[in-house]
């Protein structure tokens, strides 16, 4: 008998050092917008994803968020269905999180008037949501309104500490950049609406929830603080930047928190990263990483292990390159890297990456080729990222 476990034991281990990879379509491809992706996995085991679906963005009255279930132990999605939807307004960027007391929320901007800068943030929280016949049922919906009423002081002390490079100065983008930034930060109405969610929000010892915002109005960042499980909300102060927009949030084992985030300046290039000592609070100012970012979305998740995982389009222009990177050094170096997609032409992009609680990575995105538009998800193991056809 004790050969017999023995034996056992070592196929299980065999079993789970193989390569793994697979790959679907979520529901098949159309000519209507289908984007911005966000995947949870239940506590019952099954996976969630949410994304926002219409005849196009912000400019589209017609866009609603959707959502599909993946039932543990089945190998197809279920169909999809309506999860939030303003009547007569889009709304966009969907970000799924389970809290503490393993309650589902749905973060989402409604644009009040087709400008990104309108977007009014909104949220719901059900205690009961994995029924498979039926869609979520909200215990609460409602609005979080942030006041960031340093704005003004802390973009003008952001861009005294760091001034554009000399050799950029008298770019007439970044002239136009700076002058809006300041007439913005001493308005009200943009320093407390047009706030954004991309991806998850991270969860920290302390409870503390820092959801991840941007604000198109600025062109940069930063954090919704709640300190109790989401009764009430904060803002941080501003991550302020040339472009760095949606940031994803990974904790190191000293507590420093790690932004890391899209670039949108006048010159994408890089990921940027900014940093925090005080739970989210006040963070450094934005710098470039070594990674590229052609000006697309970019979510990094601490594994159970350790192990940091980052999803992003790693090139400095277009988006048909989405590579899974693995580093063991808290983002010091990013030692491996395997691609999701790569091709000469389509658009995969927008990643929500989660670990599930069996170790496999799951990754949703939009999944954007001559065929029509689509979200697609992939399984993986950290063998088959190991199993690399590049390193860094």
């Amino acid at each position: 008998m004790k050969t017999l476990c023995v034996f056992l034991c070592v196929l299980c281990v065999s079993a789970v050092s193989q390569p793994l990879h697979k790959a679907e379509l979520i529901f098949p491809q159309e000519k209507w917008h289908n984007h911005a992706s966000s995947v949870v996995e239940l506590a019952n085991g099954d996976l969630l994803v949410v994304w926002y679906h219409g005849s196009g963005e912000r400019s589209a009255d017609d866009v609603i968020i959707e959502a599909a279930r993946k039932i543990k132990g089945e190998s197809s999605w279920r169909p999809r269905f309506l999860i939030a939807d303003t009547p007569g307004f889009p709304d966009c960027n969907p970000a799924l999180f389970i809290d503490a007391k393993q309650r589902l929320w749905l973060f989402w901007p409604l644009i009040v008037a087709n400008e990104w800068h309108t977007a009014l943030l909104r949220f719901q929280v059900s205690s009961d949501y994995q029924n498979a016949q039926r869609p979520p049922r909200w215990e609460r919906s409602d609005v979080m309104l942030l006041k960031p009423d340093t704005m003004a002081k802390d973009v003008q002390q952001a861009l005294e500490k760091q001034p554009p490079p000399a050799a950029e100065s008298d770019d007439p983008r970044i002239k136009a950049y700076i002058a809006r930034l300041k007439e913005h930060a001493a308005d009200k109405y943009f320093a407390r609406m047009g706030w954004m969610p991309r991806v998850h929000p991270t969860l920290l010892p302390s409870g503390r929830i820092v959801l991840p915002l941007y604000s198109d109005g600025y062109s940069f960042s930063l954090m919704a603080l709640s300190d109790d499980g989401g009764d009430t909300w904060k803002a941080s102060a501003p991550l302020v930047g040339a472009g760095n927009i949606q940031p994803s949030v990974v904790r190191k084992n000293d507590g420093t928190l790690v932004a890391y985030m899209r670039d949108n300046g006048p010159a994408p290039k890089r990921i940027q990263v900014s940093t925090s000592r005080d739970e989210g609070m006040t963070w450094s100012p934005p710098v470039d990483s070594e990674l590229p970012n052609p000006g697309s979305g970019v979510e990094a998740i601490r594994l159970r292990d350790g192990t940091w995982a980052m999803v992003y389009n790693d090139t400095e222009r277009g988006r048909n390159s989405l590579a899974l990177s693995l580093s063991d050094d808290e983002g010091k170096t990013w030692k491996w890297t395997r691609y999701l997609e790569k091709a000469a032409a389509g658009q995969y992009h927008y990643p929500s990456i989660i670990q599930s609680r069996d170790g496999l990575l799951h990754i949703t995105y939009s999944y954007f080729t001559t065929e029509g538009q689509a979200i697609k998800h992939a399984a993986v193991n950290l063998e088959w990222v190991k199993t690399s056809e590049a390193q860094r």
